[in-house]
């Protein structure tokens, strides 16, 4: 079909061509001298991202799914204890990691569309008077429902019991898409991945290690080899990795985090939240619901939307992608049929939203669901408009800047 394809699944995102044009290299040499400030300025970048002075970056090619991995292999040992609350399917997926490395998970039960209760974290590590708990799993952003639980109450709760075990958190979906705070709410470790907010291809797991953390995996008896990080920590103080390394893959990282930096994360904040709220307004002009049961809890990279009693959202799925060219995400898990999501997040701008609107409006009609045709355009382009966007606030993924410009500092959000 001609046109455009429109990727719009939570992840993987669309890939601006800036950050393909700064990929498009000679493979270097990943022991040869340019490495050092490669890896120097993608590491400082990161850091600023993830709004931690303290906090180390930990590279590994791979998946969210293998920092996961690496965020308890070298945390924990066999059968430690962990709390995990299971809110949707990434959080499941969190937990049964755990439980595949030997540890005694207690996995809690929670409503899909809801995020992980804070007073339940609480409740749950004030009754563990012996402290056996040594981690407590959250997902930040979780992909599958929409839902962003919030992590600063989170630790607000687990100081409040005076329970020492560490905070590991899934950050897949949100870093670099929505506000997280590192070291403001003491998280000891924070997995993401490289093709959501950071805007690239899929295979590079992102980690961000804390002091606590750190000092930990010295300690931990788990079996590790390829996801002990130990050894990439020491490589990459110098420059460089002990394995070999996805250098390509590095040269897009350094060009997503200068577009970051031109934007400013305050910005590139601002803009998620300001296409969310777009796609909220026009799935509830459709008459349609949104899965998350809480405003105070909307994703501003993933809405996840329910289809009436008898329809099924595959089906919608299917006339998007074979007769429109348009991508959307699954249900999964138990939402499977029942939810489809639009992914919001990365390289976007209103346009292309509304443009995903319209199309996603055109699918439901044609799968036989009853939507006012126009009605979630209109409904998101009149916001659009009240919120007075100008170019500033334009995705920087069509930027006609060289691939190759001066590096910019990350602006961290103001405390």
């Amino acid at each position: 079909m001609p046109g455009r394809h429109f990727l719009q699944i939570p992840g993987p995102t669309n890939v601006p061509e800036r950050i393909l044009r700064a990929m498009d290299r000679p493979v270097p040499d990943h022991r040869g001298p340019e490495l050092p400030g490669l890896v120097s300025e993608v590491t400082s970048g990161l850091t600023q991202i993830f709004q931690t002075a303290s906090g180390e970056i930990v590279l590994f090619p791979g998946s969210g799914t293998g920092g996961w991995e690496a965020s308890i292999v070298n945390t924990l040992n066999p059968h430690d204890r962990v709390l995990a609350f299971n809110v949707g399917q990434f959080s499941h997926q969190f937990a049964e990691c755990a439980q595949r490395l030997d540890m005694v998970v207690d996995e809690i039960d929670l409503p899909w569309g809801t995020g992980v209760p804070a007073e339940l974290v609480h409740e749950r590590l004030s009754a563990d008077r012996d402290h056996s708990y040594a981690a407590v799993l959250v997902v930040h952003n979780e992909t599958s429902t929409g839902v962003t639980s919030n992590v600063g109450a989170v630790r607000e709760a687990m100081d409040a019991a005076g329970h020492p075990a560490l905070l590991l958190v899934d950050a897949v979906s949100s870093l670099g898409s929505i506000d997280f705070r590192f070291d403001e709410w003491k998280v000891d470790v924070a997995v993401a991945g490289t093709q959501k907010g950071l805007m690239l291809p899929p295979g590079m797991a992102v980690v961000c290690a804390g002091t606590r953390a750190v000092a930990r995996s010295d300690e931990v008896r788990s079996r590790r080899y390829f996801f002990d990080w130990r050894p990439v920590l020491a490589e990459m103080r110098q420059g460089y990795f002990p394995y070999t390394p996805a250098t390509l893959m590095l040269y897009g990282l350094r060009e997503a985090i200068r577009m970051l930096g031109e934007e400013g994360l305050a910005g590139v904040f601002a803009r998620h939240a300001r296409l969310a709220d777009g796609v909220r307004r026009a799935v509830r002009a459709w008459g349609l619901q949104i899965l998350c049961r809480s405003p105070q809890e909307y994703s501003n990279t993933v809405t996840a939307v329910v289809v009436p009693d008898g329809v099924d959202a595959d089906a919608v799925r299917r006339v998007a992608e074979q007769r429109l060219n348009l991508s959307l995400g699954a249900g999964l898990g138990r939402l499977k049929g029942r939810v489809f999501r639009i992914g919001h997040l990365g390289a976007l701008n209103e346009l292309e939203v509304l443009a995903t609107l319209a199309g996603t409006e055109m699918a439901l009609s044609m799968a036989g669901v009853q939507v006012p045709v126009g009605a979630g355009v209109t409904a998101c382009e009149r916001y659009f408009i009240e919120a007075q966007v100008t170019p500033a606030g334009r995705s920087p993924g069509y930027s006609q800047q060289s691939a190759v410009s001066s590096p910019s500092k990350v602006r961290t959000r103001q405390k």
